[in-house]
């Protein structure tokens, strides 16, 4: 699975540098934050009706598919802002010896 997302960082990278008129990936970077955020957004609230209707369909596809596109988009957030995707698996790894209820106290 980690494959997966080392192969996307790649190329979300590549593609960052990349002419805004040549690539879906550098036009968001080009247009900035407001407008990944705009979009991670957007996916995030797909995502949800997506996930209510998989639930009375019993139908997944389409959750699949617009979790996919917010982990895309979420991946060019945190491109845009020098992160990747090992830096949150690497905070989900630090994680998972903690029960949630723990590490949700620390955070307060």
């Amino acid at each position: 699975m980690s494959d997966v997302l080392a192969k996307l960082t790649q190329v979300l990278e590549a593609r960052k540098q990349s002419q805004p008129e040549e690539s879906y990936v550098a036009s968001l970077h080009h247009k900035g934050l407001n407008k990944i955020l705009e979009k991670v957004g957007e996916e995030a609230v797909e995502t949800i009706l997506a996930a209510r209707d998989a639930e009375l369909s019993g139908d997944n596809s389409k959750l699949i598919g617009e979790t996919a596109d917010l982990w895309f988009h979420s991946l060019v957030m945190l491109s845009h802002l020098g992160e990747n995707a090992q830096s949150v698996m690497d905070e989900l790894e630090r994680r998972f010896d903690l029960s949630g209820l723990e590490e949700k106290s620390r955070r307060g």
